[in-house]
Formats: structure tokens, C-alpha cells, sequence
């Protein structure tokens, strides 16, 4: 479709547009960039005044540790046709072999299939291959950038950094399926209801979502601590203690993202016509079986997005889980906080460093896979009928 002639922009603007637009790219991507870089360089090279030995590493490189030209070209070859293959085959797969009525438990089993067969390839099957070719080519097989992966090794293997992993999951989780269940039903309610006692139920959550952090968890730290005493008339001298455990974190974070999931759904509940619900409820649906066979399924674009902002918030919280873990259940981002003290030498630091790095991967693959739900349901909200 053309432009109008008194709608189209002047090459000046144009130019200045793209390079604000440029600059702000790099500006944003550069810091991931540099922790990358860092995380794979012997901790002289990661701290080097040189940002050239930072990239290279001759140290790094000196030690035996590196890629050759061959490395790098496979390597990006291999990657290239990874995310292709993400962006334009596994959809399609997850449409073909998922039900209907389970297609977002499809999305999560495929991009956890996917992230499986792309680390086994990438980081078992490639340096298989490698090894023999580089000890044939001569040149060609010589290292020319330093790289290590001694530091994820350390962070994953000796530091059991998967167990904070684990907790991690376990705790978003925990978050994302109780904010979405209840936010959905909620959601649901306000959009249709007529009532003025809705809209001020509405303005009450987002008076309590706006309250700082450290107020919820301070009222709720007592009632945890405590919280064996108050269950002991219940469950006797057996009664558990909330406090340290994923299950306090769970509760604490979906009270604070409850109000944001509800207004967010039910804003996405007020694109679909209401002609639906009704057809629905002609045809024989109570009104739960018209939430759930009608509403839902031009939903998710809505429920996607808001639980991507569910999960985002519990998987990087580190006020409410520092404060109501304890050390052996600690999620993620607090135990990379747990690297730095006053102890620290320089190769905590770049573990640190490899395992901040780390749990950004499972962000770009939650993206990566579910980016055409998050347009859909960032622009439009829902399918309308």
C-alpha cells in the first residue's frame, strides 16, 4: 500500500529517525554483549584494560582455549539455521502435533524440547565434530580468539547453581499459574460486569500494586516466621514453617502482580464482543463453558502476554525472594548477588558474570517462541469478531 505524498517522511527525518533508533540498539544490546564476552575469558582477559583483549583473550587464548576460524564459521552457520528454524518450522510443529485445548502446554513442551536438542547439538555434538577437523587444517585450526567455558562449568557443576535454577522454576511457576488462573476468572467478571463496584475494586488494585515491595513483605515476614505457631492448632507439632520456603515467595509475588494481571486481562476481555458470550449462552453454554469453549480460545495472544509479565516478574524479583528464602532455596538472582562480598576475587567475579549470562538465555528462548502471541497480543489484545 503507498503513502500518500503529504504522509511520507523527509529523507532528513528518515535519517535521523533510523540512526536514534540504531544508537538506541546498540546502547541496549551492548552490556548483554560485553557479560557475554566476559563469561568465556580467563578472569585476567575479562578485566583487562584493553576492550581488544577482553574480545580476543590472549591469555585466555595462550592457555590453549579458544576457536578457530573454522569454529567461528560453523558456528554461526549452525546458529543462523537454529533460529530460522525456531521462527519458521517450530510454530508449525506445535500447531500440527499439540490439541486444541492445550496449545499453550504445546508451546512450553516444544521450546523446552527445542532449547534441549540446540544446547546438545551446539555444545555437545559441535566440538565433536571440530576437534578432528581443526587437528587436520593446520592454520586454519589454530585458536584466534580465547575461550573458555570453565566458568559455566564452575557455576553449573561445582557451585550447583542448577538447584537456584530449579527453585527459580519452580517459583515462577508457581507464579504464573495461580496469577492467570485467578486473573482470567477476574478478568473475565470485571469486563462483563455493568456494576460501578467493579471499576472501584479496579482502582483499589492498582492502589495496592503501586505500594513499594518491601511494605508487602515486611506485613507478610512476621506471619511466616510465626507461621508454625499459627498452624499448630490445625496440624499439631507438625505444623510447617512458610518461611524459607518457595511456597511464601509464591503467595508474596502473586499478591503483588495479581491487581497488574487483572487489569491487563480484563482490558483484553473488553475487545471481544460481548455478541459471543451471548451466541454462547443461546446455544446452550452456562457461563463458564462460554468463558472457557468461546472466550478463551481468542484469548491467548492476552494470556500469553500477561503471563510473560508474570513470569518475567518472578523469575527476576530479588527483594521478596532474598528476604523469604533461606540459602538452600534460593532462586537465581539472589544467589548471583550471593558471588559478590568481601572475599571475592576476581574469578568469582566472572562466575558471576557466566551465571548472570546464563539465566538470560531462558528469556530469549521464552521470547524467540512465543513472539508472534506477544505482537498479537501486545497490538490487537484479541481476535475480533
Amino acid at each position: 500500500m503507498s503513502t500518500s505524498k503529504a504522509m511520507q517522511q523527509s529523507a532528513a527525518l528518515r535519517l535521523s529517525s533510523g540512526a536514534f533508533l540504531a544508537f538506541w540498539c546498540l546502547l541496549a544490546a551492548f552490556p548483554i554483549f560485553w557479560i557475554a564476552v566476559m563469561s568465556f575469558k580467563s578472569p585476567v582477559d575479562a578485566f583487562a584494560d584493553s576492550p581488544w583483549d577482553v574480545i580476543f583473550g590472549p591469555v585466555t587464548r595462550a592457555g590453549g582455549d579458544g576457536l578457530s576460524v573454522l569454529d567461528i564459521l560453523l558456528g554461526l552457520v549452525v546458529l543462523f539455521f537454529a533460529i530460522r528454524w525456531a521462527f519458521t518450522r517450530l510454530p508449525g510443529l506445535v500447531q500440527q502435533y499439540c490439541p486444541p485445548g492445550l496449545i499453550v502446554l504445546g508451546w512450553l513442551v516444544g521450546a523446552l524440547v527445542y532449547a534441549i536438542a540446540f544446547i546438545l547439538v551446539f555444545f555437545g555434538l559441535l566440538p565433536i565434530i571440530l576437534g578432528p577437523l581443526n587437528s587436520l587444517l593446520g592454520p586454519l585450526g589454530t585458536p584466534v580468539i580465547g575461550l573458555t567455558t570453565d566458568h559455566y562449568v564452575a557455576v553449573w557443576a561445582e557451585n550447583e547453581f542448577y538447584r537456584n535454577f530449579l527453585n527459580s522454576m519452580l517459583v515462577t511457576a508457581g507464579v504464573v499459574t495461580i496469577s492467570l488462573t485467578v486473573g482470567t476468572l477476574a478478568g473475565y467478571g470485571l469486563a462483563r460486569s455493568g456494576s460501578d463496584l467493579a471499576f472501584w475494586l479496579l482502582i483499589l488494585a492498582l492502589i495496592f500494586r503501586a505500594l513499594p515491595h518491601s511494605v508487602l513483605v515486611a506485613g507478610y515476614l512476621p506471619v511466616f516466621i510465626n507461621s508454625s505457631e499459627i498452624l499448630r492448632p490445625i496440624f499439631g507439632e507438625g505444623a510447617p514453617t512458610l518461611y524459607g520456603q518457595p511456597w511464601a515467595v509464591i503467595a508474596v509475588l502473586v499478591s503483588i502482580n495479581q491487581p497488574f494481571t487483572i487489569w491487563m486481562l480484563r482490558s483484553f476481555f473488553q475487545n471481544i464482543p460481548a455478541e459471543l458470550d451471548e451466541a454462547a449462552r443461546v446455544d446452550g453454554c452456562s457461563h463458564f463453558q462460554a468463558f472457557r469453549r468461546v472466550i478463551m480460545p481468542v484469548m491467548w495472544p492476552g494470556v500469553i502476554t500477561t503471563g510473560l509479565f508474570s513470569f518475567l516478574l518472578g523469575y527476576n524479583d530479588f527483594l521478596v525472594t532474598s528476604l523469604l528464602l533461606d540459602a538452600q532455596n534460593q532462586t537465581m538472582v539472589p544467589a548471583i548477588a550471593g558471588y559478590f562480598n568481601r572475599e571475592t576475587t576476581t574469578t568469582d567475579q566472572v562466575e558471576a558474570v557466566a551465571a548472570a549470562v546464563s539465566i538470560t538465555a531462558p528469556l530469549f528462548l521464552l521470547v524467540m517462541v512465543f513472539q508472534r502471541q506477544i505482537v498479537s497480543g501486545l497490538t490487537a489484545g484479541a481476535v475480533k469478531g
